[in-house]
């Protein structure tokens, strides 16, 4: 058949492809299968690494900053905009992936250059930040970020505190001159609902993931207990138990605090923001994906909100991954009529990430058919 479109609306492959690139080979194996089939490309993010790729695929213009990385030495980052909207990752400047050599250093990785990069699209004109939370390196509550936006953290002798969620249990007080301006709102785009504190909180929940051990970890949520208290007597905001506050190391909190931001459903917001629904009418089939399905996709992430989006408007979604441990009934209850992997032609782990473009075009390829007829059943 030659009607009808087919949406490929794929997450990153972490540590192997980024989703425009999964997205690319998808469509690549499906063209060569059924080259008379019209095809959308649509990478998309829930918020995480990868946001700002899947917004300058959507049509948004990149732009490049040199900012604070998370051990204080310099990386180029970038943000993604258009009209007075940007779309600010906080992974871009103050993540993992851009930690020198890749050493892990959670007492005192900073948000700093994520501050830095939201100033400076404030500076260029944006008045709407969407700011997409994951991958952090960091677990100082957010105030690298606020302190490059204007807010001072002091100790008990007036000197502002080094970097680093280690120095906040020195936290005296703090000082915010003028406050954020009430012409520029700011979304936090996250999967998590992670509260600031306590076993789920920024430190005992995620500090592990930054290379936190267990003294390292009660170190930091002294830290950010800390600094809620403080941002309790001086500011009279109380935020620590709201959804989202413990995202990336607590970033979330610092951008409700000092920034107004709201919260929303990362891959909801941001489908929205791309324009998703806007491609549904009239498609035949959806295919989305991410390199592991498994637990964590049922509560939020791209693919669930992927399917859950297709089927408001009754299009069947199916779903490819690098690796697959999710039961035909989980599948069906995310909306995703059918799952295929690249370990179901190659069982080499090592193999699927080092050659996942081949395996996603052979894949694609293979499959194509079934799908198709699927979609249109």
């Amino acid at each position: 058949m030659t009607s009808g479109h087919v949406i490929i609306a794929p997450d990153k492959f972490k540590g192997s492809l980024g989703a425009p690139s999964v997205a690319r080979h998808i469509a690549a194996g499906l063209r060569r299968a059924r080259p008379e089939v019209p095809l959308v490309e649509l990478p998309v993010a829930d918020g995480g690494d990868g946001t700002v790729d899947a917004a300058v695929a959507a049509g948004f213009s990149r732009v490049g900053a040199r900012v604070t990385g998370p051990t204080g030495e310099p990386v180029d980052a970038s943000y993604a905009v258009r009209d007075d909207v940007a779309v600010v990752e906080l992974a871009s400047a103050s993540g993992l992936r851009v930690l020198p050599g890749g050493r892990l250093a959670p007492l005192t990785a900073t948000s700093r250059g994520t501050g830095e990069l939201i100033g400076d699209a404030v500076r260029r004109g944006a008045r709407r930040i969407v700011l997409g939370l994951g991958g952090s390196a960091c677990t100082d509550g957010g105030t690298g970020m606020a302190a490059a936006l204007g807010a001072r953290l002091l100790d008990a002798d007036g000197r502002e505190l080094p970097p680093g969620g280690a120095a906040l249990r020195d936290l005296s007080r703090i000082e915010v001159a003028g406050g954020w301006p009430p012409e520029v709102t700011v979304v936090v785009a996250s999967d998590v609902d992670s509260p600031l504190l306590g076993p789920h909180g920024a430190a005992y929940g995620y500090g592990p993931q930054k290379g936190a051990g267990e003294a390292d970890v009660r170190t930091l949520e002294a830290g950010v207990a800390r600094l809620e208290a403080v941002v309790r007597r001086d500011l009279g905001i109380e935020a620590a138990e709201r959804p989202g506050a413990g995202a990336a190391g607590g970033a979330g909190f610092a951008a409700m605090v000092f920034l107004s931001a709201t919260v929303e459903p990362g891959i909801t917001y941001l489908l929205d923001l791309l324009g998703f629904t806007g491609h549904l009418a009239g498609a035949r089939l959806v295919v989305t994906g991410e390199g592991a399905l498994d637990w964590q996709t049922l509560r939020g992430k791209a693919p669930a909100g992927v399917a859950r989006a297709a089927a408001a408007v009754g299009v069947p979604v199916v779903a490819v991954a690098g690796r697959n441990s999710l039961s035909p009934e989980e599948l069906r209850e995310a909306g995703i009529r059918g799952a295929y992997a690249l370990t179901d032609i190659e069982p080499d782990p090592a193999r699927c990430m080092e050659e996942a473009g081949t395996l996603l075009e052979r894949l694609a390829e293979r499959t194509s058919a079934e799908w198709l007829d699927e979609a249109v059943r």
